[in-house]
Protein backbone atom coordinates (compact mmCIF):
# COMPACT_ATOMS: atom_id res chain seq x y z
CA UNK A 1 0.00 0.00 0.00
CA UNK A 2 1.15 3.54 -0.81
CA UNK A 3 0.04 6.27 1.59
CA UNK A 4 -0.75 9.78 0.36
CA UNK A 5 -1.17 12.75 2.70
CA UNK A 6 -3.22 15.80 1.70
CA UNK A 7 -3.54 18.04 4.72
CA UNK A 8 -5.38 20.69 2.68
CA UNK A 9 -7.83 18.62 0.66
CA UNK A 10 -10.14 20.40 -1.77
CA UNK A 11 -13.16 20.07 -3.96
CA UNK A 12 -11.66 20.80 -7.38
CA UNK A 13 -14.14 22.46 -9.74
CA UNK A 14 -13.09 22.91 -13.37
CA UNK A 15 -14.97 25.23 -15.75
CA UNK A 16 -14.33 25.21 -19.50
CA UNK A 17 -15.11 28.40 -21.43
CA UNK A 18 -14.65 29.16 -25.15
CA UNK A 19 -12.39 32.12 -24.30
CA UNK A 20 -11.51 33.77 -20.99
CA UNK A 21 -11.94 37.55 -21.23
CA UNK A 22 -11.29 39.83 -18.18
CA UNK A 23 -14.26 41.91 -16.97
CA UNK A 24 -16.70 39.87 -19.09
CA UNK A 25 -19.47 37.36 -18.39
CA UNK A 26 -18.81 33.84 -19.63
CA UNK A 27 -20.98 30.92 -20.65
CA UNK A 28 -19.46 27.76 -19.18
CA UNK A 29 -19.55 24.84 -21.61
CA UNK A 30 -18.65 22.01 -19.19
CA UNK A 31 -18.17 21.67 -15.43
CA UNK A 32 -16.38 18.83 -13.59
CA UNK A 33 -15.91 18.18 -9.87
CA UNK A 34 -13.19 16.00 -8.33
CA UNK A 35 -11.89 15.15 -4.89
CA UNK A 36 -8.74 17.23 -4.99
CA UNK A 37 -5.65 18.57 -3.38
CA UNK A 38 -2.25 17.39 -4.57
CA UNK A 39 -2.14 14.14 -2.60
CA UNK A 40 -5.58 13.01 -3.78
CA UNK A 41 -4.53 13.66 -7.38
CA UNK A 42 -1.44 11.52 -6.72
CA UNK A 43 -3.64 8.80 -5.20
CA UNK A 44 -5.88 8.53 -8.26
CA UNK A 45 -2.94 8.29 -10.66
CA UNK A 46 -1.27 5.64 -8.48
CA UNK A 47 -4.52 3.69 -8.44
CA UNK A 48 -4.79 3.93 -12.24
CA UNK A 49 -1.28 2.44 -12.40
CA UNK A 50 -2.53 -0.55 -10.41
CA UNK A 51 -1.36 0.34 -6.88
CA UNK A 52 -3.41 0.08 -3.73
CA UNK A 53 -3.53 3.51 -2.11
CA UNK A 54 -4.68 4.90 1.23
CA UNK A 55 -5.43 8.64 1.30
CA UNK A 56 -5.36 10.61 4.52
CA UNK A 57 -5.53 14.27 5.51
CA UNK A 58 -8.47 16.39 6.67
CA UNK A 59 -12.06 16.67 5.43
CA UNK A 60 -14.86 18.71 6.96
CA UNK A 61 -18.19 20.42 6.36
CA UNK A 62 -20.47 19.99 3.36
CA UNK A 63 -17.60 20.37 0.92
CA UNK A 64 -15.65 17.69 2.77
CA UNK A 65 -18.64 15.36 2.55
CA UNK A 66 -18.73 15.82 -1.23
CA UNK A 67 -14.98 15.16 -1.42
CA UNK A 68 -15.44 11.86 0.43
CA UNK A 69 -18.36 10.85 -1.78
CA UNK A 70 -16.29 11.47 -4.89
CA UNK A 71 -13.25 9.73 -3.42
CA UNK A 72 -15.37 6.64 -2.81
CA UNK A 73 -15.81 6.35 -6.58
CA UNK A 74 -12.05 5.87 -7.09
CA UNK A 75 -11.11 2.17 -7.34
CA UNK A 76 -8.11 1.03 -5.22
CA UNK A 77 -8.20 4.22 -3.10
CA UNK A 78 -9.09 3.79 0.60
CA UNK A 79 -10.47 6.84 2.43
CA UNK A 80 -8.61 7.44 5.71
CA UNK A 81 -9.36 11.17 5.95
CA UNK A 82 -9.65 12.66 9.43
CA UNK A 83 -12.76 14.77 10.19
CA UNK A 84 -12.35 18.45 11.07
CA UNK A 85 -14.84 21.06 12.22
CA UNK A 86 -14.07 23.56 9.47
CA UNK A 87 -15.21 23.19 5.89
CA UNK A 88 -12.88 21.76 3.26
CA UNK A 89 -11.82 24.38 0.73
CA UNK A 90 -12.72 24.60 -2.95
CA UNK A 91 -10.51 25.33 -5.90
CA UNK A 92 -11.76 26.71 -9.20
CA UNK A 93 -9.90 26.18 -12.47
CA UNK A 94 -11.08 28.04 -15.57
CA UNK A 95 -9.84 26.50 -18.80
CA UNK A 96 -9.68 28.80 -21.84
CA UNK A 97 -10.39 26.51 -24.80
CA UNK A 98 -9.09 29.07 -27.31
CA UNK A 99 -5.59 29.30 -25.82
CA UNK A 100 -5.44 26.16 -23.72
CA UNK A 101 -4.43 28.25 -20.69
CA UNK A 102 -5.83 27.60 -17.20
CA UNK A 103 -6.57 30.21 -14.51
CA UNK A 104 -6.66 28.85 -10.96
CA UNK A 105 -8.35 30.17 -7.79
CA UNK A 106 -7.42 28.40 -4.52
CA UNK A 107 -9.18 28.94 -1.19
CA UNK A 108 -7.04 28.81 1.99
CA UNK A 109 -8.62 25.83 3.73
CA UNK A 110 -10.22 25.25 7.16
CA UNK A 111 -8.73 26.21 10.53
CA UNK A 112 -7.32 23.06 12.13
CA UNK A 113 -7.38 22.86 15.93
CA UNK A 114 -4.70 21.28 18.11
CA UNK A 115 -6.92 18.30 18.98
CA UNK A 116 -7.59 17.68 15.29
CA UNK A 117 -3.87 17.81 14.51
CA UNK A 118 -3.17 15.32 17.33
CA UNK A 119 -5.88 13.01 15.96
CA UNK A 120 -4.31 13.18 12.52
CA UNK A 121 -0.85 12.33 13.86
CA UNK A 122 -2.27 9.21 15.51
CA UNK A 123 -3.98 8.14 12.29
CA UNK A 124 -0.82 8.80 10.25
CA UNK A 125 1.49 6.81 12.50
CA UNK A 126 -0.92 3.87 12.48
CA UNK A 127 -1.11 3.92 8.68
CA UNK A 128 2.68 3.95 8.32
CA UNK A 129 2.84 0.38 9.61
CA UNK A 130 1.33 -0.94 6.37
CA UNK A 131 2.87 1.53 3.92
CA UNK A 132 5.50 0.81 1.26
CA UNK A 133 6.02 4.55 0.68
CA UNK A 134 4.37 7.86 1.55
CA UNK A 135 3.73 11.07 -0.38
CA UNK A 136 3.37 14.31 1.61
CA UNK A 137 1.73 16.80 -0.71
CA UNK A 138 0.51 20.36 -0.92
CA UNK A 139 -0.09 23.38 1.27
CA UNK A 140 -0.79 23.47 4.99
CA UNK A 141 -4.25 24.56 6.14
CA UNK A 142 -4.45 27.30 8.79
CA UNK A 143 -3.65 26.06 12.29
CA UNK A 144 -1.31 23.24 11.23
CA UNK A 145 2.25 23.85 12.52
CA UNK A 146 4.65 25.16 9.87
CA UNK A 147 7.00 22.30 10.74
CA UNK A 148 4.28 19.71 10.17
CA UNK A 149 5.95 18.05 7.22
CA UNK A 150 9.28 17.80 9.08
CA UNK A 151 7.40 15.94 11.82
CA UNK A 152 5.76 13.61 9.29
CA UNK A 153 9.05 12.96 7.48
CA UNK A 154 10.76 12.00 10.75
CA UNK A 155 7.90 9.65 11.67
CA UNK A 156 8.13 7.93 8.28
CA UNK A 157 11.90 7.59 8.55
CA UNK A 158 11.56 6.09 12.04
CA UNK A 159 9.11 3.54 10.59
CA UNK A 160 11.49 2.73 7.71
CA UNK A 161 9.09 4.10 5.08
CA UNK A 162 10.54 6.15 2.17
CA UNK A 163 8.87 9.53 1.86
CA UNK A 164 8.44 11.98 -1.02
CA UNK A 165 7.75 15.60 -0.06
CA UNK A 166 6.01 17.97 -2.48
CA UNK A 167 5.31 21.35 -0.92
CA UNK A 168 6.72 24.88 -0.94
CA UNK A 169 7.90 27.81 1.18
CA UNK A 170 8.79 27.41 4.84
CA UNK A 171 7.06 24.02 5.00
CA UNK A 172 9.49 22.77 2.33
CA UNK A 173 12.50 24.41 3.99
CA UNK A 174 11.80 22.68 7.29
CA UNK A 175 10.77 19.42 5.67
CA UNK A 176 14.01 19.11 3.69
CA UNK A 177 16.03 19.36 6.90
CA UNK A 178 14.27 16.18 8.13
CA UNK A 179 15.93 14.26 5.23
CA UNK A 180 13.10 12.87 3.08
CA UNK A 181 13.89 10.29 0.40
CA UNK A 182 12.81 12.74 -2.33
CA UNK A 183 11.49 16.24 -2.82
CA UNK A 184 9.80 17.44 -6.02
CA UNK A 185 9.69 21.24 -6.21
CA UNK A 186 9.11 23.25 -9.36
CA UNK A 187 11.73 25.76 -10.50
CA UNK A 188 10.17 28.69 -8.64
CA UNK A 189 9.82 26.73 -5.38
CA UNK A 190 13.42 25.54 -5.72
CA UNK A 191 14.68 29.09 -6.27
CA UNK A 192 12.84 30.23 -3.14
CA UNK A 193 14.41 27.37 -1.17
CA UNK A 194 18.00 27.81 -2.33
CA UNK A 195 18.24 31.42 -3.56
CA UNK A 196 19.56 30.21 -6.93
CA UNK A 197 17.65 30.53 -10.19
CA UNK A 198 20.02 28.26 -12.13
CA UNK A 199 18.12 24.94 -12.01
CA UNK A 200 21.10 22.55 -11.97
CA UNK A 201 22.92 24.42 -9.21
CA UNK A 202 19.71 24.88 -7.24
CA UNK A 203 18.81 21.18 -7.52
CA UNK A 204 22.22 20.17 -6.20
CA UNK A 205 22.06 22.81 -3.46
CA UNK A 206 18.68 21.49 -2.32
CA UNK A 207 20.10 17.99 -2.06
CA UNK A 208 22.89 19.24 0.18
CA UNK A 209 20.22 20.66 2.50
CA UNK A 210 19.07 17.15 3.41
CA UNK A 211 16.98 15.44 0.72
CA UNK A 212 18.42 12.16 -0.57
CA UNK A 213 17.19 13.08 -4.06
CA UNK A 214 15.80 16.26 -5.60
CA UNK A 215 13.58 16.12 -8.69
CA UNK A 216 12.81 19.56 -10.09
CA UNK A 217 9.92 20.19 -12.46
CA UNK A 218 10.96 22.37 -15.41
CA UNK A 219 7.48 22.61 -16.95
CA UNK A 220 7.63 21.77 -20.67
CA UNK A 221 11.36 21.04 -20.19
CA UNK A 222 10.61 17.91 -18.16
CA UNK A 223 12.39 16.92 -14.93
CA UNK A 224 15.86 17.53 -13.56
CA UNK A 225 17.02 15.04 -10.90
CA UNK A 226 20.03 15.08 -8.59
CA UNK A 227 20.47 11.72 -6.83
CA UNK A 228 23.16 9.62 -5.18
CA UNK A 229 23.34 7.58 -8.41
CA UNK A 230 23.75 10.55 -10.75
CA UNK A 231 22.15 13.66 -12.20
CA UNK A 232 19.80 13.54 -15.21
CA UNK A 233 17.37 15.66 -17.17
CA UNK A 234 14.40 13.84 -18.66
CA UNK A 235 12.38 15.71 -21.28
CA UNK A 236 9.32 14.90 -23.41
CA UNK A 237 9.79 14.88 -27.20
CA UNK A 238 7.74 18.05 -27.62
CA UNK A 239 5.76 20.58 -25.61
CA UNK A 240 2.11 19.59 -25.21
CA UNK A 241 -0.81 22.00 -25.09
CA UNK A 242 -3.72 21.45 -22.74
CA UNK A 243 -4.57 21.77 -19.05
CA UNK A 244 -1.35 21.51 -16.96
CA UNK A 245 -3.23 21.33 -13.64
CA UNK A 246 -2.12 18.18 -11.83
CA UNK A 247 0.82 17.43 -14.15
CA UNK A 248 3.25 17.74 -11.23
CA UNK A 249 1.07 15.44 -9.12
CA UNK A 250 1.21 12.80 -11.85
CA UNK A 251 5.01 13.13 -11.86
CA UNK A 252 4.98 12.45 -8.10
CA UNK A 253 2.84 9.34 -8.70
CA UNK A 254 5.28 8.17 -11.37
CA UNK A 255 8.30 8.63 -9.12
CA UNK A 256 6.67 6.95 -6.13
CA UNK A 257 5.23 4.02 -8.05
CA UNK A 258 8.57 3.35 -9.74
CA UNK A 259 10.35 3.54 -6.37
CA UNK A 260 8.08 0.90 -4.84
CA UNK A 261 8.54 -1.30 -7.92
CA UNK A 262 12.33 -1.16 -7.55
CA UNK A 263 13.00 0.64 -10.85
CA UNK A 264 16.23 2.58 -11.36
CA UNK A 265 16.40 6.36 -11.67
CA UNK A 266 16.29 6.60 -15.49
CA UNK A 267 13.13 4.47 -15.51
CA UNK A 268 11.60 6.48 -12.68
CA UNK A 269 12.17 9.73 -14.53
CA UNK A 270 10.90 8.34 -17.83
CA UNK A 271 7.65 7.22 -16.20
CA UNK A 272 7.23 10.51 -14.34
CA UNK A 273 7.74 12.65 -17.46
CA UNK A 274 5.37 10.51 -19.52
CA UNK A 275 2.64 10.66 -16.88
CA UNK A 276 3.07 14.40 -16.48
CA UNK A 277 2.74 14.95 -20.23
CA UNK A 278 -0.26 12.63 -20.42
CA UNK A 279 -2.01 14.61 -17.69
CA UNK A 280 -1.83 17.77 -19.82
CA UNK A 281 -4.02 15.92 -22.35
CA UNK A 282 -6.52 14.78 -19.67
CA UNK A 283 -9.62 16.85 -18.85
CA UNK A 284 -8.94 17.16 -15.09
CA UNK A 285 -6.20 16.75 -12.49
CA UNK A 286 -5.70 13.24 -11.15
CA UNK A 287 -6.17 11.67 -14.57
CA UNK A 288 -3.91 10.95 -17.54
CA UNK A 289 -4.48 10.08 -21.18
CA UNK A 290 -3.25 6.47 -21.65
CA UNK A 291 -2.48 6.91 -25.35
CA UNK A 292 -0.32 10.00 -24.73
CA UNK A 293 1.39 8.19 -21.85
CA UNK A 294 2.47 5.30 -24.07
CA UNK A 295 3.57 7.59 -26.89
CA UNK A 296 5.66 9.86 -24.66
CA UNK A 297 7.13 7.04 -22.56
CA UNK A 298 8.78 5.58 -25.65
CA UNK A 299 10.37 8.86 -26.70
CA UNK A 300 11.54 10.61 -23.49
CA UNK A 301 15.04 12.10 -23.88
CA UNK A 302 17.32 11.31 -20.94
CA UNK A 303 20.54 13.32 -20.60
CA UNK A 304 23.23 12.94 -17.92
CA UNK A 305 24.13 16.30 -16.34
Amino acid sequence: MILTVTLNTALDVTHHVPKLIPHASHRVTTVTERAGGKGLNVARVLAALGHEVTATGFAGGRTGAVVRELLAESPRVTDALVPCAGSTRRTLAVVDRASGDTTQFNEPGPQIGSAEWTAFLGRYEALLTGAAAVALCGSLPPGVPVGAYATLVRSARAAGVPVLLDTSGEALRRGVAARPEMIKPNAAELAELTGSREPLQATRDARRRGAHAVVTSLGPGGLLAATAQGTWQAAPPRALTGNPTGAGDSAVAGLLSALTEGLDWPERLTRAVALSAATVHAPTAGEFDPRTYEQVRGSVTLTAR
